[in-house]
């Protein structure tokens, strides 16, 4: 009994000796996890990825997308600075950036093949893992909004075409004229694009035309959010690819794909070629990584943008958040439009 005894108060003698050696061992990864006790605000945005080279993109053009990244992030911030929700801020920043012709996503919306608009967003929750997502709106003003309801006033998490529309009606969610989203710039975009195809004699079914040039590709708006509950939340909003066809969904609205959140690891938002983003659930994989390898958030994005995407063939890009606060960001393309609020409580704009 006594041998017992002395066996168990040595053991819990040398737990402590365990511990620290396990954390010496573990360097980084294991300090990740534990991270601080408190966790304090975090809010990051993107408005989308792609070819942005300062060749193509002008002094006062990049004056106007640094100015509305400004204006998103930091009203995404007070949101959470005033007490309300990750969510609150999630939806507050990206209708900011849906009502921007800028970004391709509500207003800025790109053409489908035959001359529509069609919008699809998500969101999530990383406190229930509640998720809401539509796809194929041409009537819903803030898709973001619709998302929204779609998780916390039904019991489904996606709707697609004129059945989102409907309850969006139902909801009492700003419809507006498809006429709405007519932008210039977008327009002469698909009418080069068709003019292209014509001269090339093309009669593919795919869309592999469009999808071949990386500025048809990109443009999505998204942001991630850490509140003072400790609560994230991600959200995604795009209008798809320049001349697609068929109904085409990609990434965006897909959970796992293009939105995740869960409060035990991350949150994310990617922008990118959607196909690739599906194929690999890249926002799913990022916290994965996180959850069964207890990777730092920006090991994870970087192996799954620099190493899995990229190996694939897929380009693009996502910001993500931790539980503790911690930003990940990580593109593999020229340029990502971004933007976040540093440990300062200032907004940092960034695009190359």
């Amino acid at each position: 009994m006594k041998k017992a005894i002395v066996h168990l108060l040595f053991f819990v003698m040398l737990m402590p000796l365990a511990f620290v050696s396990a954390q010496k061992s573990g360097g980084n990864e294991i300090k990740q996890l534990q991270g601080p006790q408190n966790p304090r605000l975090g809010f990051v945005i993107h408005g989308g990825a792609g070819v942005i080279s300062r060749a193509t993109l002008t002094p006062e053009r990049e004056k106007e997308f640094r100015a509305k990244l400004e204006e998103a992030v930091t009203a995404g911030y007070k949101v959470l600075q005033s007490g309300k929700s990750s969510l609150d801020a999630i939806e507050a920043a990206i209708r900011i950036m849906e009502d921007s012709p800028l970004f391709n996503a509500g207003k800025g919306a790109v053409f489908t093949n035959d001359g529509k608009n069609e919008l699809d967003a998500s969101i999530m929750d990383g406190k229930t893992l509640g998720a809401g997502a539509v796809a194929g709106l041409q009537r819903v003003k803030n898709p973001i909004t619709l998302a929204r309801a779609v998780m916390e006033k039904s019991e489904h998490v996606m709707m697609v075409g004129s059945g989102a529309e409907k309850f969006a009606a139902e909801q009492k969610i700003e419809l507006v004229d498809p006429k709405y989203f007519f932008t210039q710039p977008r327009w002469d975009a698909l009418q080069q694009i068709l003019k292209e195809e014509k001269a090339r004699s093309e009669k593919a079914v795919s869309t592999s035309a469009s999808a071949s040039r990386p500025a048809n590709r990109f443009g999505t708006v998204g942001a991630v959010a850490l509140d003072k509950d400790g609560n994230l939340a991600a959200g995604t909003s795009t209008g798809g690819m320049t001349n697609k066809r068929f109904g085409r969904v990609g990434d965006a609205p897909i959970i796992g794909a293009g939105t995740y959140a869960n409060n035990a690891t991350c949150a994310v938002s990617a922008t990118g070629w959607g196909e690739f983003f599906i194929r690999l659930s890249v926002a799913r994989d990022i916290s994965a990584l996180m959850e069964y390898r207890a990777m730092p958030i920006q090991n994870a994005v970087d192996m799954v943008i620099k190493q899995k995407l990229q190996k694939l063939g897929g380009d693009g890009g996502v910001i993500a958040i931790d539980k503790f606060g911690n930003i990940g960001i990580s593109f593999n393309s020229e340029g990502m439009y971004r933007a976040y609020i540093n440990s300062e409580g200032k907004p940092v704009v960034e695009i190359y």
